[in-house]
């Protein structure tokens, strides 16, 4: 579990110190690749939370969400509409949405073990 934390936090602290730059004209395209990559881990943790992770489904969902995000990017840039935050709006209402079924789950948990503690 610490291995996966500790590559994060790594990969981080190089980007940092490494001093570079995204020309703006890639900006839309690494913001949207960001999310869409947050977005699947966050489902993919959520998933795991739930007992109905699936490999194949984290993978291809990763790639499917990064080129459907690039490929809304690169449609609004060339007809000059800002076609990217549709994606980041989908994409942000999912991010929400996961994060409040892990807290769910988490309470959830914490309240059957407050309870199992108090009766016993």
């Amino acid at each position: 579990m610490w291995l996966p934390l500790l590559g994060l936090l790594l990969g981080f602290a190089i980007g940092v110190l490494a001093g570079w730059e995204v020309p703006d004209e890639y900006s839309h395209y690494l913001s949207i690749a960001i999310l869409a990559a947050f977005d699947t881990l966050i489902g993919g943790w959520r998933a795991y939370l739930q007992r109905t992770y699936d490999e194949t489904v984290f993978i291809t969902g990763f790639f499917f969400n990064i080129v459907l995000a690039a490929t809304l990017t690169f449609l609004g840039v060339h007809l000059g509409v800002d076609l990217y935050l549709a994606a980041v709006f989908a994409f942000g209402v999912r991010l929400f949405q996961n994060i409040a079924i892990i807290r769910r789950l988490w309470l959830a948990e914490w309240a059957k073990r407050r309870y199992n503690r108090e009766k016993s």
